[in-house]
């Protein structure tokens, strides 16, 4: 009987283990994937101003009169974050991009 109660605490401690084991994994996964899924956009508007967005962004981040300031403003944000930096020109299409 004191056999079977020392088994059944030896597998209830592994699987604890086990269990805490997956937790701290998925928690460092969704972390290296929100740093890795970060990437800055740098575009004009259609009122001139230049803004700079995130990728699925809704709204602006910041808006500039040049697009030197924007790309300025963008890399201090991605340098911090370690994002990336999409260019886009006056028209739209892509300048550069990975920045």
């Amino acid at each position: 009987m004191k056999d079977d109660k020392d088994k059944k605490k030896a597998n209830t401690k592994e699987q604890k283990k086990q269990e805490t084991a997956k937790e701290k994994s998925k928690k460092k996964e969704d972390a290296q994937e929100k740093s890795v899924a970060k990437n800055y956009h740098v575009a004009s508007r259609a009122d001139g101003k230049w803004q700079v967005k995130l990728a699925k962004g809704e709204k602006a981040i910041k808006l500039f009169d040049t697009q030197a300031e924007a790309i300025a403003y963008a890399k201090s944000l991605a340098g911090r974050q370690e994002a990336s930096i999409s260019i886009h020109k006056k028209d739209g299409s892509m300048r550069k991009q990975k920045y």
